[in-house]
């Protein structure tokens, strides 16, 4: 242990080191090496030069073309050395003022230090002002303040500050910068307009586009792709797979549980094979890590990739689709500090009610038939007065509090100068439980989760064409909780009868039932001792950027970058076992008399577990970029990967071998005139899992695409539909994960056993055994997955844009145990092949709106996805009846009989098929005989409802801005989703004990029984005996699990600049927002995202959150 921790030590002291010299990099003062131009045009205008010189370049031009005549013919045929000698050339006309990567043109009119484009016109007052952005608060340099129907003008300054003159008080201006909204100000009598907020345009938001290995223009991208906006995960939840949910379209999301540090499951477009692996791959920063650790104020991007263009480069990787996030890095400027702290409260959404003691005495009696609880025991329950011997406990109150308290603070800093850029961030996530505690104790045996992330993202300019990237991050979690696990808590807490026992008795001493009887669940969450789990995750990333323009050809660049993960766990256990007793009776005295039911310890007991693994990756590519003839677009990618993972405490077993990959990926871009669209990409992958002649993959994919708005014809639609696009892509990706931990499936494997075994007719007895285990196939290989995607894009009056996609995939070769094998075979071990086949398809569809009206700033977004699979082969026997087979019906299809509704009398059941489950009453449920044989058993079960993951998922969402006041609503839904109640607690006396019998009270209130004999109840009748016939599944049993639900709602309110600069802060909102707030659904028994069974576990929370965010 103190070497692990001394070499934990020494690996944060080596990060450390690596990032001081890196910051203080980051503070020098040196201008780096202008790169040449080489420029060859003739009688081309100076926006065709500029343009030129930007795509050979990092820089960007900032002017006014009412000033700047970009129209005039330039005859050029030289190479410039560096950028100063280009502008000093070519705009020596005008003044040129360089910012970063930004070249700010004007006229040698302007007013020195203010860049005001003077007209002769006369001039009564100068106005000034400081153009920020509105979500940060920092200055925008080179911002375009113009007089409006004038062609006088000014740009900011690198503070954001602007003068102009103005000669009357009816004079507009009109704000305009790359990248922001338009902004129209009336100026009045004012002379100085104060701080001016720019909000960044949505349609610029979304131009550049993360793909696979690299990015494109929006317009570019013709694979299927969806992204988010950053702020939409920006909400309090410890994991991010929580807030997917609604967000995107094409991503499936459940949240089954909402205990503390959980996250959800997720999937891109449905399942696509009943395979070993179904999750989508994730990268961060182009690193296969989890997605969970990623701490949303650390992104800058987060993109989906869906169909077979957009993952074929990703090859054995990318069959389930690729989520790609993009973390934060510094700009050039100052220092930037961005706090945000938020204190949060959390509640179960909706928990199952249970019946209390009287009811439970009342139920009791009638399923039996007899007076067991007698009316005095019945009215003790009622009046608690003797809660030792006649106790009524509810257990949910007893164990659980209505809220629980959570905590989030991030802070960051970002900034830098010409020579190194800088982005460091810390967070800590801290987040209780519902469970109570018990102060007496001498050890906290509450849940409680806490998250601490570390990152720090470092760009170093080594020379004017080479970068340094180095991004180093920690994620240390840990979590307390008892020490009985968290499925027995919550299971006997809705599985104790109330009237089993007190949860402690008066005297002190701890209550329990008889051995074999279950478990106190007080005793569990209080007194079962407690665990300490720890995870920690540090991550480095070091990456190299070489722009080749210069030295090759321009538009050619080369990456290489290497990665080096620890991954570390560890378990300590201080079990405890209190001595417990049971009551039963009164002595003389009136004393309570006890059994002793456990002997209990004296101790806390300990145990360890540990666990770790190291993952290496090396990546190098080569990219190409290249506009030939202003009309021809070329782009390419040639990429090369291995990644090895050794898992530290494999022992001598085949997972101490290190597990290996390798690959190559490729792309090809071409677009003519910005119209035409085509791209062809490949991977090509190695995998251990196979033998010789199978290792290696081959994934190809290929699509095009129609810009149909950009063509000349289409300018007198311009106005009404500014953006329409047509695409459509067809591919091949591939799995290679075979599961359960195999490895090298060409091998068979031999097991040796310490049983005894016979052989001989006299039957010889000899120790120890050799026998084969699962046999070689040296055949297996890739399960394969073919892809097909069409769609289109539409945008309506600048405002209103519609993505939708139809997808269809066809999974083969899908690795699978033989299910048809007969037993004649003499295999005791049936093989593994590749011969599953599966089909998904459906489509998705994303919305959004962006308007202002007067002076509120509206906006709306919506999303739906439908998916459904249907199973080709799963080698499954021909069943006698063809409506068992589960070829054709969607993976986890659930199979049961038909309900018909509840038996009325004993005719009834006479005159109907025998239902060969065992004996039959009025109140019992009828079902239906499916194939008409006279006799109802399994043979009649068909598919019904739908499963339990959802093929309809949807959310919408509307916001709202004005005058520093923002409002945000946002509700997700799920359809064609089923859930079956079962267990204890809804079939009723089915365990053989009165102490783990617990009702629910939905039971209690719309039962069959004989007074009410209700063909149509809700519950068939109760029975002491486990009734084989109504504990079935069956539709009866089966409920719609669809629901909407309010997923978020926020309101928020940004203090004016003028206040807040008093206290050197840029921006400062408030806010208070809402988790789960309502849901709309059929199903009432607990929250029906939950699942099916009786409810009993950790549910979904609710959360109210009071936050500040500010910027200094």
């Amino acid at each position: 242990m103190k070497n692990c921790l001394l070499l934990k030590l020494e690996s944060r002291k080596k990060q450390l080191l690596l990032l001081g010299v890196l910051l203080i990099a980051a503070n020098i003062s040196a201008m780096a090496q202008r790169g040449s131009i080489e420029l060859h045009l003739k009688g081309k205008t100076l926006l065709e030069v500029l343009t030129t010189v930007e795509n050979q370049t990092d820089y960007k031009f900032v002017y006014n073309n009412k000033e700047v005549d970009v129209t005039r013919k330039i005859n050029i045929d030289t190479e410039f050395e560096s950028i100063d000698e280009f502008t000093s050339t070519i705009l020596g006309d005008y003044n040129v003022t360089v910012r970063g990567n930004n070249i700010i043109i004007t006229p040698k009119t302007s007013f020195a230090g203010t860049n005001v484009l003077m007209s002769q016109q006369p001039a009564q007052r100068n106005v000034i002002g400081q153009i920020v952005d509105a979500e940060t608060g920092e200055s925008i340099i080179g911002a375009n303040i113009w007089i409006r129907e004038s062609a006088r003008g000014t740009v900011t300054d690198i503070d954001g500050n602007f003068s102009i003159p103005i000669s009357n008080n009816s004079t507009v201006l009109v704000v305009t910068y790359i990248g922001y909204e338009e902004l129209v100000i009336e100026v009045g009598s004012r002379t100085n307009l104060g701080v001016i907020q720019l909000k960044a345009s949505q349609a610029t938001l979304d131009e550049v586009v993360v793909v696979g290995y690299g990015t494109q223009t929006k317009e570019s991208v013709i694979g299927a792709i969806s992204t988010v906006s950053i702020d939409e995960l920006k909400v309090p939840s410890s994991k991010i797979s929580n807030v997917l949910a609604g967000r995107l379209a094409g991503v499936v999301s459940v949240t089954r549980t909402g205990e503390p540090g959980a996250g959800s499951e997720f999937y891109i477009r449905g399942i696509s094979t009943f395979g070993a692996n179904r999750n989508p791959l994730v990268l961060v920063d182009g690193i296969e890590r989890s997605l969970d650790l990623v701490d949303p104020e650390d992104i800058e991007s987060f993109s989906v990739l869906k169909d077979a263009t957009a993952t074929a480069v990703y090859g054995v990787r990318g069959a389930n689709g690729v989520i790609l996030i993009t973390t934060r890095n510094g700009m050039e400027g100052r220092p930037k500090v961005n706090l945000r702290v938020e204190k949060g409260f959390t509640g179960p959404t909706k928990l199952p009610k249970m019946v209390n003691s009287a009811q439970f005495a009342e139920l009791y009696n009638e399923a039996s038939n007899s007076n067991y609880y007698t009316s005095e025991v019945i009215d003790h329950y009622m009046n608690g007065t003797d809660p030792d011997l006649y106790p009524n406990v509810d257990w949910v109150k007893s164990l659980y509090d209505d809220l629980a308290q959570n905590t989030r603070v991030n802070v960051n800093i970002s900034g830098g100068g010409s020579l190194a850029r800088y982005y460091i961030a810390g967070s800590l996530y801290d987040e209780g439980s519902i469970f109570k505690t018990e102060q007496a104790n001498t050890y906290d045996s509450s849940l409680n989760y806490r998250k601490i992330n570390f990152r720090a993202n470092v760009d170093l300019d080594l020379t004017s064409t080479t970068i340094l990237n180095v991004n180093l991050a920690n994620v240390y979690e840990t979590r307390r909780r008892p020490g009985a696990s968290m499925g027995d808590i919550w299971y006997y807490a809705f599985a104790t009868s109330p009237n089993a026992f007190p949860d402690r008795y008066s005297d002190g001493k701890f209550s329990g039932p008889q051995s074999g009887s279950g478990y106190n669940p007080y005793n569990l969450l209080m007194h079962s001792g407690y665990a300490n789990d720890y995870w920690n995750s540090a991550q480095s990333l070091i990456g190299v950027t070489q722009n080749l323009g210069d030295l090759v050809t321009p538009g050619l660049k080369a990456n290489i970058k290497f990665s080096w993960d620890a991954y570390n766990s560890g378990t300590i256990t201080r079990d405890f076992n209190p001595q417990q007793w049971l009551a039963t009776g009164r002595n003389e005295l009136g004393e309570i008399e006890y059994n002793e039911t456990n002997r209990g310890q004296e101790s806390l007991g300990y145990s360890r577990a540990l666990d770790g693994r190291r993952t290496y990756y090396l990546e190098g590519s080569i990219n190409y970029d290249k506009v030939i003839a202003d009309r021809h677009r070329i782009g390419s990618l040639l990429l090369y990967n291995q990644k090895q993972t050794n898992y530290l405490n494999a022992g001598d077993g085949i997972g101490s071998l290190p597990y290996r990959t390798q690959g190559i990926a490729g792309r090809v871009t071409y677009s003519f005139d910005d119209k035409y669209f085509a791209e062809f990409n490949m991977g090509y992958n190695g995998s251990e899992n196979f033998a010789r002649g199978q290792r290696f993959g081959f994934f190809p994919a290929g699509a095009v695409g129609y810009l149909i708005s950009n063509e000349d014809f289409w300018a007198p639609l311009a106005d009404v539909v500014d953006v329409l696009k047509f695409k459509s892509s067809y591919g091949l990706v591939g799995n290679d994960q075979i599961g359960g931990g195999r490895r090298f499936i060409y091998e068979e494997t031999i097991i040796t056993e310490g049983n005894n075994y016979s052989f001989g007719s006299t039957g010889q007895y000899a120790p120890g055994r050799i026998r084969m285990g699962e046999p070689a196939n040296p055949y297996v290989s890739w399960e394969r997955a073919y892809k097909f995607n069409v769609g289109a894009e539409i945008k309506f009056f600048n405002a209103l844009k519609i993505e939708t996609d139809y997808f269809h995939e066809k999974r083969e070769g899908i690795f699978m145990q033989r299910a048809g094998l007969s037993d004649l075979v003499g295999l005791s071990t049936t093989p593994w092949v590749n011969v599953g086949k599966m089909e998904n398809q459906g489509f998705d569809a994303s919305l959004q709106f962006d308007k202002k009206v007067g002076e509120v700033q509206l906006s709306a977004l919506g999303n739906f996805t439908y998916s459904q699979n249907i199973i080709i082969d799963n080698d499954e026997p021909d069943w006698n009846y063809k409506y068992r087979n589960r070829i054709g019906k969607p993976y986890g299809q659930p199979f049961g009989l038909v309900a018909l509704g509840l038996f009325e009398s004993q005719e009834e059941i006479d005159n109907s098929p025998k239902q060969d489950f065992g004996p039959v009453r009025p109140g019992d449920i009828k079902y239906l005989d499916v194939n008409g044989d006279g006799v109802v058993d399994t043979s009649d079960e068909i598919a019904i409802g739908y499963p339990a993951v959802p093929q309809v998922n949807y959310g919408f969402g509307l916001n709202a801005q004005w005058s520093g006041f923002d409002a945000s609503v946002f509700f997700q839904g799920i359809g064609r989703t089923s859930l079956f109640v079962s267990g204890g607690s809804i079939y009723g006396f089915t365990s053989g004990s009165l102490t783990r019998s617990a009702i629910n009270e939905d039971v209690y209130l719309n039962r069959w029984t004989v007074d009410n004999p209700n063909p149509n109840a809700k519950y068939p009748r109760l029975d002491i005996q486990n009734n084989q016939n109504n504990n079935r599944t069956s539709t009866f049993r089966m409920h719609d699990a669809s629901f909407l639900r309010l997923k978020n709602a926020e309101i928020g309110y940004t203090l004016p600049r003028k206040v807040t600069e008093n206290f050197y802060v840029s921006n400062l909102r408030v806010y208070m927002s809402g988790v789960n707030l309502l849901t709309f659904s059929r199903f009432k028994l607990w929250d029906p995202e939950r699942g099916g069974g009786e409810g009993a576990a950790y549910p979904p929370n609710r959360m109210f959150t009071l936050g500040i965010n500010v910027y200094f």
